[in-house]
């Protein structure tokens, strides 16, 4: 195990810690939620900079990278989904696509040939964190600065989280692009053994 297959496999911990953050009411929670997505955020970037810079690519690490952000982005999706932050329409069709596009790497990779994310898979991931990181604010204004600072927020509040709400759209959008893209780039590798049956 080396440190950037380390930092991917910590995304999927880390989820569930933020998650559970979004539930608690004490105050501090919805800060340290944030604070803890946005370190996920930058060891997204972190654990692909160093496997470069070490020269430690892997097939496993470009399989998991790509698994882990999955795991953190629909975890955190469904609990705002829960709270009623996201709508679920838009939840359903980035969960739809993630699992075709993750069944797809799968079949690609039995046949021993690894799929790495491209740059509109990319792009759909940077987009997503972005609306996560908007739509997990909103509570860490609404809560915690409003508590600590005893300032009214809500006006940024309701900014912030529309923010994130239009920025997951936008996500949404990609989602459906990008799985499209890797549909057709790899429909011929995903469906060879069909195309030789009798």
């Amino acid at each position: 195990m080396n440190v950037p297959n380390a930092i991917t496999l910590s995304r999927i911990p880390l989820m569930f810690v933020i998650v559970g953050l979004m539930y608690c009411g004490w105050p501090g929670a919805a800060t340290l939620a944030f604070v803890l997505f946005i370190l996920a955020a930058v060891g997204d970037w972190l654990d692909g900079y160093l496997a470069r810079k070490l020269r430690l690519v892997s097939n496993f690490g470009k399989l998991m990278d790509a698994m882990a952000d999955k795991i953190m982005v629909m975890g955190i999706v469904i609990a705002l989904v829960d709270k009623h932050e996201v709508p679920v329409p838009l939840a359903l069709i980035t969960l739809c696509r993630e699992f075709l596009i993750t069944g797809m790497r799968m079949v690609a990779a039995s046949k021993g040939i690894v799929v790495a994310a491209d740059s509109g898979g990319k792009s759909k991931t940077m987009t997503q964190l972005i609306a996560l990181g908007f739509l997990l604010g909103a509570p860490m204004l609404a809560n915690d600065w409003a508590y600590f600072f005893g300032v009214d927020t809500s006006r940024s509040v309701e900014f912030v989280d529309k923010v994130g709400v239009v920025v997951f759209v936008a996500g949404t959008v990609l989602s459906v692009w990008s799985g499209y893209r890797y549909i057709s780039h790899n429909a011929r590798l995903v469906f060879a053994d069909e195309d030789k049956a009798p």
